[in-house]
């Protein structure tokens, strides 16, 4: 009977003593769920934006422009050559550079980079490609043989120009509200900074 009290006071205290040193042990089982860092996981395909007018005009401004590279490629003979390397570098830039502008804001990567003025980077975007693509449609247009392909790189030249310059009118539109807002909650927060000094001022027992 002393036997059985005994080892069980001598599992009590074995117990008490494992409680006491996993109380404090550092190394401590958490409960805290572990998220995995998938940055990938995030990404889908924004439909809302393809159907949006920057979406829809983007997707133009890609097909347009890679049709008039396709079209000045095809010219095999050509002198001068000047207009016809201009035009075939603004198209290959321009349908690159606004490819990857398209993928990024429908997979919604943007918000992956918050730091960067996306609004002002397309602003950029689009309002360099109108005036380089006019430039050097007008270049080409001047500078021809008349062939079937430069005449077709030329019209959809000038097409791309026009659709690039409705893109950089409502770019510069959002560029300006997004602007507008941002210095409306500036405002908002002086106002209330302001407000909240001089209550602390007011009232020194508050400080």
């Amino acid at each position: 009977m002393r036997t059985t009290e005994e080892s069980e006071g001598f599992d009590g205290e074995a117990s008490n003593t494992s409680m006491i040193s996993g109380a404090s042990s550092p190394y401590q089982p958490t409960t805290e769920p572990v998220h995995s860092r998938n940055v990938l996981g995030g990404i889908r395909c924004d439909m809302d934006y393809l159907k949006s007018y920057f979406g829809i005009l983007k997707v133009v401004e890609v097909l347009l422009s890679f049709i008039g590279f396709i079209c000045i490629e095809t010219i095999m003979l050509c002198s001068p050559c000047g207009g016809v390397y201009f035009f075939e570098f603004v198209s290959c830039s321009a349908s690159v550079v606004t490819g990857v502008l398209l993928l990024i804001f429908c997979l919604n990567l943007h918000t992956k980079v918050p730091h960067v003025n996306w609004s002002l980077t397309d602003l950029v975007n689009t309002a360099a490609s109108t005036l380089f693509f006019f430039l050097s449609s007008l270049v080409l247009a001047c500078i021809n043989q008349r062939t079937g392909a430069e005449i077709a790189a030329v019209i959809f030249g000038f097409l791309v120009t026009g659709v690039y310059g409705i893109n950089t009118f409502l770019a510069v539109r959002r560029w300006r509200r997004g602007n507008g807002c941002q210095a409306a909650q500036t405002s908002e927060y002086t106002r209330a900074r302001t407000a909240s000094r001089g209550e602390m001022e007011a009232r020194p027992e508050l400080a």
